[in-house]
């Protein structure tokens, strides 16, 4: 589980690709190393991948073919930058909001509107995932915990404040760029379960 609270901005050093996976070697931190162990869970992009091997200041994780299709790690480059977050640890500070580091989809960059005022980001999803995305709700984007600034058919806009861009790679973020996004689990819970109970009353009513 994750908090969709940044920790780090690290750099991708290397890239083997194999038969049906990617191994992405990404370099992070000391701090983030500390304690860290193969087999942990460290969200890329809000992506959750295994530590399969650590080396000094890098650590290695096996993409499968299946999270290459579905996420944007497919289109990273020796030098591209990930957000990078460890996972939950009891007691810690829930600063976001929690995440699963499982992707449900891709937005694309429709807009970017960089101001002296203001950062802000126009991104386009397909249709159905819009049912969760509310005005005022959280979102998963490229493993950063945001709120929705303003939703419009299949579109939805992010105001970013300084310190998310200086923490995070959305920054770097250019029209026709694609982004990870994780859906609120609670906000799909309620609006699945509430959509259910009308059918089943509707079904009710026309029998």
């Amino acid at each position: 589980m994750f908090t969709g609270i940044v920790q780090a901005t690290c750099d991708v050093v290397a890239i083997t690709k194999k038969t049906g996976l990617n191994t992405i070697e990404v370099a992070l931190p000391s701090l983030l190393v500390d304690k860290l162990a193969t087999g942990a869970s460290v969200a890329n992009n809000g992506v959750c991948l295994t530590v399969t091997k650590i080396a000094d200041d890098r650590v290695f994780f096996d993409v499968m073919e299946e999270t290459l299709k579905v996420t944007n790690l497919g289109e990273l480059q020796v030098g591209s930058q990930v957000n990078v977050e460890r996972s939950l640890t009891f007691g810690s500070e829930i600063g976001g909001h929690i995440l699963s580091g499982h992707v449900h989809t891709q937005a694309k960059i429709l807009v970017v509107s960089d101001t002296d005022k203001h950062f802000d980001l126009t991104l386009e999803v397909e249709p159905k995932w819009m049912n969760y995305i509310f005005y005022k709700g959280f979102v998963g984007v490229n493993g950063c915990s945001l709120t929705v600034g303003a939703v419009e058919d299949n579109r939805f806009k992010l105001h970013l404040i300084p310190e998310t861009l200086s923490l995070t790679n959305l920054s770097e973020c250019r029209v026709g760029d694609w982004l990870n996004i994780e859906i609120d689990s609670q906000t799909q819970a309620i609006v699945d379960t509430v959509e259910r109970v009308l059918a089943q009353r509707l079904n009710q009513t026309t029998s």
